[in-house]
């Protein structure tokens, strides 16, 4: 350790809330433990350079989940618990426009659509034979049909006839979604302190000792919302799971705007500044993108150009411009992990590949432990 006398007065002493990642979750907990205790001392501890993980490298989905999804969802949970996770996403949603406003996060409304290829005859059928069943599930919460039946209006190749269309669905800009979260914790006076790696803590009477790549401290209090790295200190039911991304140039008179799933949300696209975004082929090595290495892989990037030239731009040219991959947290159970795991240490994980929709919701409910302990 090198720090002066000024570095560990300033920022290293008497703090009584250390947030460890500053993404989606970490930032909005601190913002809510600003607002309920204003002289609280926070800190927020990020490995990264910005925040790594997904909430910098997310492709921006103001989603709730598709047909498919939800259907494959009932599978696997009841179906209270599927409109629970439903409210949970649209809630947080909300939230997040409430607090940064939808100008600020470039948040529009072209509605959602799904997918499904010409092999995947099987799915579609079930998702048009379950559709009316879903919709009905999905009117106690909001109060509306959500799922229509449109046809293919843009060129698509090799897909069904009729695509599933969601008017409710939206999109933002991830990176001034991020910008605005940084610029407001740092005019609340919460501290942020960049490439910095919390390697390990402990416990005693008092609070919580931390130990990082630079410096040893001491904190009241922990939050770990490190979603997908979660598994680095932690050992709850979380694990890595990596999605690559790509990103055309421009492309002159684009005709596709909205957000779109396929292959069971796997696969998913949008426009973006003239551009298409498209990200996805998990399934491809579900071992293999269990990782949290930011990295690309040929095999599953050669997929994404395959499906952007015959399906999505069959009759367009264009170039990749660039490539980059992020890391969600998964687990057996769709529900966040938010809870305290003792007396002084508390955690906001497992976001699902949700983060967009319920990041602002988990980091006030992080926030609401925390103030409750």
């Amino acid at each position: 350790m090198n720090l002066s006398y000024w570095e560990i007065q300033t920022w290293l002493q008497n703090i009584d809330v250390t947030i460890i990642g500053s993404g989606i979750v970490g930032l909005n907990c601190a913002l809510q433990l600003k607002q309920k205790q204003p002289r609280a001392n926070i800190l927020v501890l990020e490995k990264g350079m910005l925040p790594q993980g997904a909430s910098t490298k997310n492709a921006g989905f103001a989603c709730f989940g598709s047909l498919s999804e939800i259907i494959e969802d009932l599978k696997t949970h009841t179906e209270q618990e599927v409109m629970q996770l439903v409210q949970k996403r649209l809630d947080g949603l909300q939230l997040l426009r409430k607090n940064l406003g939808d100008t600020v996060i470039g948040y529009q409304q072209h509605g959602g659509y799904e997918l499904f290829t010409k092999a995947d005859t099987e799915l579609y059928e079930t998702c048009l034979a379950q559709r009316d069943t879903i919709n009905k599930i999905l009117h106690s919460v909001l109060k509306d049909q959500v799922f229509h039946v449109k046809p293919n209006g843009f060129n698509f190749n090799h897909i069904q006839e009729n695509l599933i269309y969601n008017p409710f669905e939206g999109q933002i800009h991830t990176g001034n979604m991020m910008e605005a979260l940084l610029r407001k914790a740092q005019s609340a006076g919460i501290k942020i302190l960049n490439n910095c790696k919390v390697e390990d803590f402990s416990e005693d009477a008092t609070g919580v000792h931390i130990k990082t790549n630079e410096f040893n401290f001491k904190t009241s209090k922990l939050c770990i919302a490190t979603n997908g790295f979660a598994s680095q200190l932690l050992s709850e039911n979380v694990k890595p799971a990596r999605a690559q991304v790509l990103i055309t140039k421009p492309i002159k008179d684009l005709h596709i705007k909205g957000t779109f799933h396929l292959d069971k949300g796997f696969y998913y696209f949008r426009n973006i500044d003239d551009r298409i975004l498209f990200g996805g082929g998990r399934n491809l090595d579900f071992k293999g993108e269990e990782t949290t290495e930011l990295a690309q892989t040929k095999r599953i990037q050669n997929e994404l150009e395959h499906l952007l030239r015959t399906t999505i731009l069959p009759q367009t040219d264009f170039e990749i411009d660039h490539r980059w991959s992020g890391i969600m947290g998964v687990g057996s159970k769709k529900e966040a992990i938010v809870k305290p795991l003792s007396e002084h240490v508390f955690c906001g994980v497992r976001l699902g590949g949700m983060g967009v929709a319920i990041g602002s919701l988990v980091g006030k409910e992080l926030a609401d432990l925390v103030t409750q302990n």
